[in-house]
């Protein structure tokens, strides 16, 4: 069990095709705080080297999004995949 089983569980009860969350949205869900490498764009990125399993995008695939960090760095949106 990881941190981002809540991630996981969270994005399972969303209705939405596409949503963003902010990092400081993020950490409440988890109940932790983000490292510092959350904040590259290829930490979050559920299609960039799947044979590399992270349990932030192990998280996101389970339920179905794929997760990609904003332009601005400031958070992360999900997209549901179909």
């Amino acid at each position: 069990m990881t941190h981002y089983d809540a991630l996981r569980d969270y994005l399972k009860q969303q209705k939405l095709m596409e949503f963003v969350l902010s990092f400081d949205q993020i950490e409440e869900i988890i109940d932790a705080a983000l490292p510092r490498a959350s904040q590259r764009a290829s930490w979050w990125e559920t299609l960039r080297s799947p044979q590399e399993k992270m349990p932030q995008r192990e998280a996101c695939l389970e339920a179905g999004y794929i997760a990609t960090r904003l332009p601005d760095g400031k958070g992360v949106r999900f997209k549901r995949m179909k």
